[in-house]
């Protein structure tokens, strides 16, 4: 049910602006959960590294630091074109947000295409976590970085799907003139999200791949 007068604004709450602060403020309650939820992640990845300093070490020379450079620089682009898109949406250009959206999007599919072929490498090699475990290495421990690197990469590959769904959702919702200068929460709310997917991969691309 909307608020009487304005389609965008729903019942329960005063004015649009009212709803966007509310939107906001949720957004980032759930963003610092999200934080919270990586952070433990990376605490188990310190915890064992610490444990298995030679082992990591080795161990991250098997990934591909090309690939997930190429995919940094291509979460970087995509911040930047879903920045714009909000931008955008902010001055009423609404195909201007509607192409950025796309080109976002066009670059999440890049992302998850480079990751793919990144698995399939892993996976053809026997790099994989615990028992399935069976490539070559100086280590019998290096299981547990690679159950490390799959648990927090496909997490993170799984936001990154949830993030395309939204951005399709906003690519069509743009394009039938939806938002607007007055109306554009739900684009900065998964932009917001957004920025976060990106801003998570900029802290696993050097522990894994650079650092190990």
């Amino acid at each position: 049910m909307s608020h009487p007068g304005n389609s965008n604004v729903a019942h329960h709450f005063e004015h649009a602006h009212q709803q966007f602060s509310a939107a906001k403020l949720g957004m980032w309650l759930f963003i610092v959960q999200e934080i919270l939820f990586f952070s433990a992640l990376f605490v188990a990845y310190a915890v064992y590294r610490g444990l298995h300093p030679e082992m990591f070490i080795d161990a991250h020379h098997h990934l591909s630091w090309k690939m997930g450079g190429t995919n940094t620089l291509v979460l970087i682009i995509s911040s930047f074109t879903m920045a714009m898109s909000i931008r955008a949406a902010q001055l009423n250009q609404r195909m201007a947000s509607f192409w950025y959206l796309c080109t976002t999007f066009l670059c999440a599919c890049m992302f998850m295409v480079i990751k793919f072929f990144e698995y399939a490498e892993k996976i053809h090699h026997g790099y994989l976590p615990s028992v399935w475990f069976s490539g070559e290495g100086v280590y019998e421990t290096m299981h547990i970085f690679f159950g490390i690197y799959f648990t927090m990469t496909g997490l993170h590959g799984l936001h990154v799907l949830v993030g395309m769904g939204l951005i399709i959702w906003l690519m069509i919702e743009t394009y039938k003139g939806r938002y607007n200068s007055e109306y554009f929460t739900p684009v900065e709310m998964v932009g917001l999200y957004w920025h976060l997917v990106d801003l998570i991969w900029i802290f696993l691309f050097p522990l894994l791949y650079l650092i190990g």
